[in-house]
């Protein structure tokens, strides 16, 4: 009975060991981020400084169950009082420009190995920019495919990198590439940070995660 009692608890262990290694699906995460894009000027003579909005985030997932489905989402606000506008190589002076996106969208993952995944998400991706020069705030409405690979890469140390196809308003037929890592302190909590490099718009953040 004692051995019996001794497997089954030996089997347990090795159960939650290999669900705290895996890969999670399901987590909340909050921090700083930097937003820049592209100001494409319709006024000849005109040229808008590129903005770096900062500010917060908040980013958000959930599986789907056993199934190899997740939701996510994300919502940055940031804001860049240091913007320079020019007339004919004159300057103008220095106006706020406030960034504000939201992105939702679904995931899939596939296990290529016991530390990596391979994922594919579509995403939809909703961005507006306001500034008192502007009358009317610019506004766009963008879709999002992504491929990449998500994997344990030390005991601790989790990364991913995904190649995006962005198209729509904002984003016209881009391509961009995110990059990202979550240093773990524990099953749960942990430091995120993460990049997305494209031709006319970068984002940035680094915050907390807590992993379910």
């Amino acid at each position: 009975m004692k051995k019996q009692l001794a497997l089954g608890l030996a089997l347990a262990l090795a159960s939650t060991a290999a669900a705290a290694e895996g890969l999670s699906y399901t987590h909340i995460e909050a921090g700083y981020s930097v937003q820049q894009y592209e100001v494409r000027s319709l006024t000849p003579g005109l040229s808008v400084q590129d903005p770096k909005a900062d500010g917060g985030y908040i980013d958000g997932s959930v599986a789907f169950g056993e199934a190899p489905f997740y939701a996510f989402g994300s919502y940055r606000k940031g804001e860049d009082d240091n913007v320079g506008v020019r007339f004919n190589n004159i300057a103008l002076g220095d106006i706020d420009v406030d960034a504000d996106q939201l992105k939702i969208g679904v995931g899939y993952h596939h296990t290529l190995s016991e530390r990596v995944d391979w994922v594919g998400e579509l995403s939809y991706i909703r961005t507006e920019l306001d500034s008192s020069l502007l009358q009317d705030e610019i506004d766009g409405d963008d879709f999002r495919g992504s491929v990449g690979l998500r994997g344990n890469l030390a005991k601790n140390f989790e990364g991913w990198a995904k190649l995006n196809y962005t198209d729509g308003d904002m984003y016209d037929s881009e391509f961009s590439g995110t990059l990202g890592a979550l240093v773990k302190f524990n099953q749960t909590w942990g430091i995120v940070g993460e990049a997305e490099f494209g031709e006319h718009a970068k984002q940035y953040s680094i915050g907390i995660r807590a992993s379910f």
